[in-house]
C-alpha cells in the first residue's frame, strides 16, 4: 500500500511503499521516478548513524557524514536524502532536532 509524505524541506509530496524494516519503494518527480532503499541499506544506515544528531544532507552535493553522503556513497548517486529521511521519521527511526531544520536524530 502506497503512503504518501512531504518530503524532508516540506515543499512536495512522494509516495513509498514497504518499510524500513523491510524495504522501501520511492517515487518522486513529475515523471515519476523510481528509488529502491533495501532492508539491509537502511540497516546499515541505522548503524552508522545509530544515536547521533547529523546534517540531513538534501542538496545533490551533501556534506562529508550527513545521510545524503551516505546513501550516495551506499545506495545511489542519486539524491534521495529528502525521501529516506521523511520515511525515518514517519516510521519512527528518528526525530527531527528542534530548531535544527537540518539536522535530524537518529534513535
Amino acid at each position: 500500500m502506497r503512503k504518501t509524505l512531504p518530503t524532508w524541506g516540506g515543499k512536495r509530496k512522494f509516495d513509498y511503499e514497504g518499510s524500513v524494516a523491510t524495504g522501501t519503494v520511492i517515487w518522486y518527480g513529475k515523471k515519476p521516478y523510481r528509488a529502491e532503499v533495501t532492508q539491509d541499506e537502511y540497516e546499515g544506515l541505522s548503524k552508522h548513524f545509530n544515536g547521533r544528531m547529523v546534517l540531513m544532507g538534501a542538496p545533490r552535493i551533501p556534506p562529508l557524514d550527513s545521510v545524503g553522503a551516505w546513501l550516495q556513497e551506499h545506495v545511489t548517486r542519486t539524491a534521495i536524502a529528502s525521501y529516506v529521511g521523511a520515511v525515518l521519521i514517519h516510521e519512527g527511526y528518528a526525530e527531527r532536532v528542534p530548531g535544527e531544520s537540518s539536522k535530524i536524530r537518529f534513535k
